[in-house]
């Protein structure tokens, strides 16, 4: 489904449409922006699904679209360490302002949900085990 962003952008040149698809990598790269975010998660399968080799340029983001606003719902990792509340506060504030300068649409809302906390060994690991298998 395509998003047309404005009716009034329709005149003599045509109308302007961005898909969801594209409001997900905005949000994804506005929370992936933010101290303390070490990843998105799109769940048990959506990991499974990627693993097996099926990036999806929006894991871990949920966006829902009607014809001026959006509703964006965020899965983040947390680096041990850092305030939840603070990351979670500064990840909907970027994605919100990214979405609106971006795109034009108003963000009705930015729900952020942490579904894991990550320490810093382990994201060392969990790159060593990339490297690892780009090498083959």
């Amino acid at each position: 489904m395509e998003v047309n962003v404005d009716k009034s952008l329709q005149g003599s040149l045509g109308k302007i449409e961005i898909a969801p698809e594209v409001i997900e990598v905005i949000a994804y790269m506005a929370a992936s922006e933010i101290p303390g975010v070490t990843d998105l998660s799109s769940g048990l399968v959506g990991d499974i699904v990627d693993r097996l080799g099926r990036k999806s340029s929006g894991r871990g983001v949920r966006v829902t679209v009607t014809e001026k606003e959006a509703t964006v719902d965020l899965y983040i990792i947390v680096e041990y360490g850092y305030p939840i509340p603070d990351v979670a506060h500064k990840v909907q504030e970027n994605a919100s302002n990214s979405i609106e300068t971006m795109t034009g649409l108003v963000v009705s809302q930015v729900n952020v949900h942490i579904v894991d906390v990550q320490l810093k060994q382990e994201k060392k690991a969990a790159v060593i085990e990339e490297e690892v298998h780009r090498v083959r």
